[in-house]
């Protein structure tokens, strides 16, 4: 039982004792059933689907989609735009339908209205673009079969692999929640015990943690998808946006420039590109390879920590997506739009990624809980098509999802009384075999560090330079240990990596009395120095 330092009972703490063989610090949920694993979500085999009896993890991630009204709890900041997506018909030099049967890629040049949210991860609604976060890059396409989502970041892989850990990593990440500040130290306890994030870290505290504007930006979506043919024959893919206007990238003292004249640059950048009639362009790339183990890879592909070697898995092009129109009301469409990566038309499926098993019932969940039941029928998120459902009420349904000719009073399904029926197959089902023991275990090939070490040595001389930098003032204000362990990652990933992030550190000083980063601290200090005085009025 937690308690104030005069011995009271902290606000809100259960005052019951543990059980036998807990202690007071014993995790539980909250049943108050200890947890023997926080790590693992349950699945098929150690990297096969999860399970929906997944009681702790589904409480867990429930919880947290409902941790804010009714900003989003990640990706609070954004900005958006409507377009089309034009399908080339081909992957690569190979029709398309080889590998799925989603109409909307089959036929070159046909085009599919999308609209496109950009945003930052973890920093709330109005906070400055230029902060250090991945950027969300989410697409709805408004498809012929209904809507597909395409939900992911500009960065191609991500802090974790297993969504158990997911709130566990956007508490650390999210200010502290007794001082309100963003805590480095905080950010990087959870780091330096998740060692899969190396990688990530690599990417974020290089000049690719702040990327100059939305419209010159890659895009990717992270995990691991299925397409599925005619035949319901199934390779895995990833999926990549290319900007066709270039990447461009800031240091961190560009991005304090701008910030200092400018915190909504991006934004604005994108409004004003498009009223020019300067549409920005992306062209979709797709990764693929075999659906089944991949043993000759020292690494699992569906580990969303992991990038596919674009020599080995070419990116081959299968479309072309142009945004030509700004929204008519900011919040009726981008704070609005909602995104699911379980939002999936006939030809898409899911791969066993840990993290899009756990994304996909999260992400609606969060959407349910933020906008409404009946989000789905708001216009920038309702399908351009026919919807017929046996879905009713629920708070703010404005119509019925009734067909032409339904009996009003059959609202289930089977009926004889004239009610809906379903769908004829549009081609064989993709059905996956599973043997294995429902299991709580990490994944077998975790190679945590090598790809680190290889996006370390990849970067330029400058973009080095800046990432020992921003380590550096990053980790001056964590403790001796968390120092250690977070240097002995960079050495696992490259020896000169974590030399001279041990060497920066070693001239960068200790924490100090204050909270925040050594620069925030003296933009705090300045603040006080440079506050005119006054008599009032």
């Amino acid at each position: 039982m937690t308690a104030h330092n005069d011995g009271r009972p902290a606000s809100g703490a259960a005052s019951g004792e543990p059980a036998p063989g807990e202690t007071k610090e014993t995790l539980t949920d909250r049943q108050g059933h200890p947890i023997t694993d926080n790590q693992n979500i349950r699945t098929v085999g150690n990297r096969g689907p999860s399970t929906l009896e997944n009681y702790h993890f589904i409480e867990k991630i429930s919880h947290f989609d409902r941790e804010r009204v009714p900003e989003r709890v990640v990706h609070g900041r954004g900005a958006g735009a409507h377009g089309y997506f034009e399908a080339y018909g081909k992957l690569g030099d190979e029709p398309i339908a080889k590998y799925t049967r989603a109409k909307l890629f089959q036929e070159a040049g046909k085009r599919t209205p999308v609209f496109v949210r950009f945003s930052s991860v973890i920093h709330g609604g109005h906070s400055p673009e230029t902060l250090r976060d991945p950027r969300g890059f989410a697409t709805k396409f408004y498809t012929e079969d209904g809507n597909w989502d395409l939900v992911g970041n500009n960065l191609k892989i991500f802090f974790i692999r297993d969504a158990m850990k997911f709130p566990d990593m956007v508490h650390a990440f999210k200010p502290d929640p007794v001082t309100n500040v963003q805590s480095m130290e905080r950010f990087f306890d959870f780091v330096s015990q998740s060692p899969e994030a190396t990688h990530m870290i690599t990417f974020l505290f290089s000049p690719w943690g702040i990327p100059a504007n939305y419209r010159q930006m890659q895009g990717s979506g992270v995990n691991t998808y299925k397409w599925v043919n005619a035949e319901g024959n199934a390779v895995i893919v990833k999926y990549h946006w290319e900007p066709l206007q270039g990447i461009r990238n800031l240091t961190q003292k560009e991005a304090e420039e701008i910030q200092a004249k400018n915190f909504n640059h991006a934004t604005q950048d994108l409004y004003e590109a498009i009223e020019r009639g300067e549409y920005p362009e992306w062209e979709l790339r797709v990764q693929w390879m075999s659906d089944d183990e991949h043993p000759e890879l020292d690494f699992d592909p569906l580990d969303d920590t992991k990038l596919w070697d674009a020599e080995q898995f070419p990116m081959l092009p299968v479309g072309k997506m142009v945004l030509n129109r700004n929204p008519e009301n900011y919040f009726a469409e981008v704070e609005q739009a909602a995104f699911g990566t379980g939002v999936l038309v006939d030809g898409l499926d899911f791969s066993d990624d840990k993290m899009l098993q756990g994304r996909t019932f999260s992400y609606s969940d969060t959407q349910r809980y933020r906008v409404g039941s009946n989000y789905l029928q708001l216009p920038i998120n309702a399908p351009k098509k026919r919807v017929a459902t046996n879905q009713r009420d629920g708070q703010m349904a404005f119509y019925v999802d009734v067909a032409p000719g339904q009996n009003p009073h059959v609202n289930y399904e089977p009926s004889s009384l004239g009610g809906l029926a379903e769908a004829d197959r549009p081609g064989e089902p993709h059905e996956p075999p599973y043997n294995d023991k429902l299991t709580r275990q990490p994944i077998d090939r975790q190679n945590n560090f090598k790809q680190a070490g290889d996006t370390y040595r990849s970067l330029e001389a400058w973009e080095q330079d800046e990432l020992i930098s921003n380590l550096v003032d990053a980790l001056s204000t964590c403790t001796a240990y968390i120092q250690e362990t977070m240097v002995r990652h960079f050495t696992e990933a490259d020896a000169d990596y974590g030399r001279r992030v041990a060497e920066g550190l070693k001239t960068a000083g200790g924490p100090g009395d204050h909270v925040g980063t050594h620069p925030a601290n003296e933009g705090m200090e300045l603040s006080a120095e440079l506050g005119h005085s006054t008599d009032g009025y």
